[in-house]
Parts: C-alpha cells; sequence; structure tokens
C-alpha cells in the first residue's frame, strides 16, 4: 500500500475535482515543478490509488432519470448463494453500484433506468431472476441534495 503524504492528498484533491488537469497545471496547483509532479501521479496510478479517469455526465440527458435504490435481503448466505448473487449483479448494466451491507438487507444496489415501466421490466426480467434473492425493497429518489465528487479531509 503506497503511504500518502501531504503532497500526493493535494495532486489527489486536485485530480478529483478536475482530471482533466493538464502536469503542468496539477503541479502549478500543488507547487510542484512538472517532473517531480508527474512522477507521483505516476506512482500513485501504479499504486491503484487512483484508478482510471472518468467523465462526470448528466444522466438525465442520457436518458436515464429514474434512481433507484434497492434493498436486498438473500434467502440464505451460503457462499454459493452469496457468489450467484454477486456473478449476476455483474452481467446488469443498469446496476451502477452493489453494496454488501449490514443491517437488515445483504445488499444495496443503485439502479439507473429511463422510465417507471423500464424500472419494472429490469426488477421482473433480469433482477429477480438471480437465484437466492429473498426480499427486495425499492427506493426512489425525488432528487438529489448533493453528491460529492472529492473525498473529505484532500
Amino acid at each position: 500500500m503506497h503511504e500518502l503524504d501531504k503532497t500526493d492528498l493535494k495532486i489527489l484533491a486536485q485530480l478529483q475535482k478536475d482530471g482533466r488537469l493538464t502536469n503542468q497545471e496539477l503541479s502549478e496547483r500543488v507547487a510542484l515543478s512538472p517532473s517531480p509532479c508527474l512522477r507521483r501521479v505516476r506512482q500513485l496510478e501504479d499504486a491503484k490509488v487512483i484508478q482510471g479517469y472518468t467523465a462526470v455526465v448528466d444522466r438525465e440527458a442520457c436518458g436515464l432519470p429514474v434512481m433507484a435504490f434497492i434493498s436486498i435481503r438473500l434467502q440464505k448466505q451460503t457462499d454459493s448463494t452469496i457468489a450467484k448473487f454477486e456473478k449476476g449483479v455483474q452481467d446488469l448494466d443498469e446496476v451502477m453500484a452493489c453494496y454488501l451491507m449490514s443491517g437488515t438487507s445483504d445488499y444495496m444496489l443503485q439502479v439507473l433506468s429511463g422510465s417507471l415501466g423500464d424500472y419494472e421490466r429490469f426488477v421482473r426480467d433480469k433482477l429477480s431472476r438471480i437465484p437466492g434473492i429473498g426480499t427486495l425493497e425499492t427506493h426512489f429518489a425525488f432528487g438529489q441534495v448533493k453528491q460529492q465528487r472529492v473525498y473529505p479531509g484532500l
């Protein structure tokens, strides 16, 4: 594991704010010369601290206005059931994130859909066909109050 120092944290914060910064711009913002700055970025990438770069895209502009959070409880928590469920979720493009949970749910899924009808078809034709699901409960997001892209403390 790569030990992060204050300069690494500054680099990470700037890249989370704008992943398209040139090395020159980044080096100026973190008060390093370009060569050491680039070397540090490469070290962070090699250590998998930086796992990639992506564009932040408006989901509604892409025709995906419906966001649902689905709590799932498995019928049994056996190794086989867990493996089948987790493999099944990997194959569903609508699932943006899947979290293993503590508490009353085993998993929490974040799902995007084009409409309520599309969501219903997703649940009926795809999600419910994954073996081992006991119960699921859907919560629809009416709106987004906050989405932070820079980790706290950076």
